[in-house]
């Protein structure tokens, strides 16, 4: 195996100017006992509370999600994130990734406990003095009262600081009246709590907590969704509403911390979610290929099915590696911060801002992920698959806004590439000395890669799509400076790039983890994944390198970059047709996802 410098954890972004061990990031493989023990809490309430009141559920019924969500609370399901203090157990962040991750069995009812257990009380616990959360954080975790999050307006989508939901201090100074409308909020119809932004004065951006109770607030009717119909969604009105001064959430001014920090979080839990969907879809649609019969055999013995099986396995595979492999980054954070004194808010904050590139990047790939997945695992029913009586029609109507929540994967693209040049300016990331270097091995003969080594031949193909992005990145901000958010096609294109070698760098971590502590026989299926990821992320990387800088650079300029994009890109491929016939045939055997 190559030798890497031995860094077991890296700072966010770091991935991209920096080697580290395969053997130090954690891999799903490695949860503890007691993680398996809330996975399988979290299957038996699914089992005993859900699945057997589910078209109830699907249908809409209030009634029945505040009872499941108080039951989850008796349960304990709702305090995992939060100190003992008010209720909760206070379970590590890649646990509470995995308590997501299962609860997406629920469907719509994981949106409801997610909408509550993160948006909605995350902030109070962030953010709340001491008062507001003694006050409000015990009967939440508790599944008592229920909370919602009200940020997105008529008017500010993705622009979320253009909110014109006002507040304006009265004269004896007790109180804030609140005027406005928000829009899309999950939980609406039954939360008692709302976290609500809103401009004191029309200016400065502020959190407010705001109980359901209160003279003026209102909602609408539920909105009429094209998939989880299962989810309470209403506008939410705020009329001359008197909010005591006291619930004024963090600093006045000071709203967008709490809006976007929150958001860091949400984003890599939606990920953890919907490759939790994924997982089922891709059970399904083995079962379903191994059942049905055409020409006298499954159509599981078909290439283009099998290509289909595999290709959905690959994708999960990889992207659970990745999203694992950061939360266990920011689990580090924080356990690191709370021993060096930082208080509970700070450690979990400033975990959750230190990786929100990967946070970023594991939302958009994550949710097109499940996208892909759902659409083959339709294709894979066929006509039946088209049928509201099997499961891929709801499936798919349902899958279709997680590439909306939490931000669009457009803005976060483009926010992931935004942060790391941020990063990179205060020095947080060094990624100049890498460019220099990378543009003096250029004008220099290349020098011989070793593939030697069990893993040379994809560690090697790794680093070089590490140098292609530095490449293109380097030139491309040397060229527009700051006018380069201006250019958003070009963000995007080496936003995909940042991602394809994240998640292929994970993959590949995860299957050599494998291999060296189980053998190479048990790591072959785990190894030809990432293998398959790798050589497709790197006809992706080239791809993208290419547009970015023929987006525009001229005359030598524009032949100096695609030639060094071409020298990074090459590898030898390996035969994709027969690895995925191996993948498919380990899936088709064992009847299901089995990974």
């Amino acid at each position: 195996m190559n030798t890497v410098e031995q860094i077991t954890t890296l700072k966010g972004g770091e991935f991209l100017v920096k080697d580290q061990d395969p053997m130090s990031t954690f891999t799903p493989e490695e949860y503890s006992e007691e993680q398996i023990m809330v996975k399988e809490m979290v299957n038996d309430f699914i089992n005993t509370h859900y699945i057997p009141n589910e078209a109830k559920m699907e249908g809409l019924d209030i009634e029945l999600t505040k009872e499941l969500l108080t039951k989850a609370g008796e349960l304990g399901l709702l305090g995992t994130a939060f100190p003992e203090e008010y209720g909760g157990s206070m379970q590590d962040f890649v646990t509470n990734m995995l308590l997501t991750e299962t609860m997406s069995r629920s469907r719509s009812f994981s949106l409801s406990i997610g909408a509550h257990t993160g948006i909605g009380m995350l902030p109070i616990l962030y953010f709340g003095n001491e008062e507001q959360k003694a006050k409000y954080l015990p009967e939440l975790v508790a599944g008592t009262k229920y909370a919602a999050y009200c940020l997105t307006e008529p008017g500010s989508g993705s622009d979320a600081l253009a909110a014109k939901t006002k507040a304006v201090l009265s004269e004896d100074g007790s109180h804030y009246v609140l005027n406005g409308q928000k829009m899309w909020i999950t939980n609406a119809g039954f939360a008692d709590v709302f976290c609500v932004f809103a401009k004191i004065d029309g200016e400065k951006f502020t959190g407010f907590i705001v109980e359901r109770g209160w003279e003026g607030v209102s909602t609408a009717a539920e909105e009429k969704k094209l998939g989880i119909k299962g989810s309470s969604t209403r506008q939410v009105f705020f009329e001359n509403v008197k909010v005591p001064v006291e619930n004024v959430l963090g600093e006045i001014g000071k709203g967008h911390r709490i809006a976007f920090n929150i958001l860091n979080i949400g984003r890599i839990k939606l990920g953890a979610g919907v490759i939790g969907g994924a997982k089922i879809v891709a059970d399904q649609s083995v079962k379903y290929a191994n059942e049905r019969h055409q020409f006298k055999q499954a159509i599981s013995n078909f290439g283009a099915i099998k290509h289909k099986l595999a290709e959905q396995a690959i994708q999960i595979w990889a992207v659970e590696a990745a999203i694992y492999r950061a939360s266990n980054d920011i689990k580090i954070m924080e356990h690191d911060s709370l021993e060096n004194g930082k208080t509970l808010s700070q450690a979990l904050l400033g975990a959750a801002e230190e990786y929100a590139i990967e946070c970023a990047l594991m939302k958009v790939w994550g949710s097109e992920v499940l996208d892909y997945v759902v659409d083959e695992g339709l294709q894979i029913y066929g006509g039946m698959g088209y049928s509201e009586e099997a499961p891929m029609a709801a499936t798919y109507r349902d899958a279709r806004i997680n590439r909306i929540f939490e931000g669009t994967n457009e803005i976060n693209r483009m926010l992931s590439v935004d942060m790391l040049l941020k990063k990179a300016l205060k020095g947080k990331i060094d990624m100049m000395s890498p460019v220099m270097a990378i543009q003096k091995e250029l004008s220099a003969m290349p020098a011989m890669q070793s593939n030697d080594g069990k893993y040379d031949r994809e560690l090697n193909m790794i680093k070089n799509m590490k140098k292609m992005f530095l490449l293109v990145s380097g030139a491309t901000v040397q060229k527009f400076m700051t006018e380069l958010e201006n250019e958003q096609e070009m963000l995007m294109s080496m936003a995909d790039v940042m991602g394809d070698i994240y998640v292929a760098e994970s993959a590949l971590f995860r299957a050599i983890k494998i291999s060296e502590k189980e053998g190479e026989e048990k790591g072959t299926v785990y190894m030809d994944m990432a293998r398959i990821y790798l050589d497709d992320a790197m006809e992706r990387c080239s791809l993208n390198a290419r547009r970015t800088v023929c987006s525009w650079a001229e005359g030598d300029m524009l032949k100096t970059l695609v030639m060094g994009v071409k020298r990074y890109a090459k590898y030898v491929p390996i035969n994709s047709k027969n690895t995925r016939r191996r993948i498919a045939d380990y899936l088709i055997k064992n009847n299901g996802y089995c990974f």
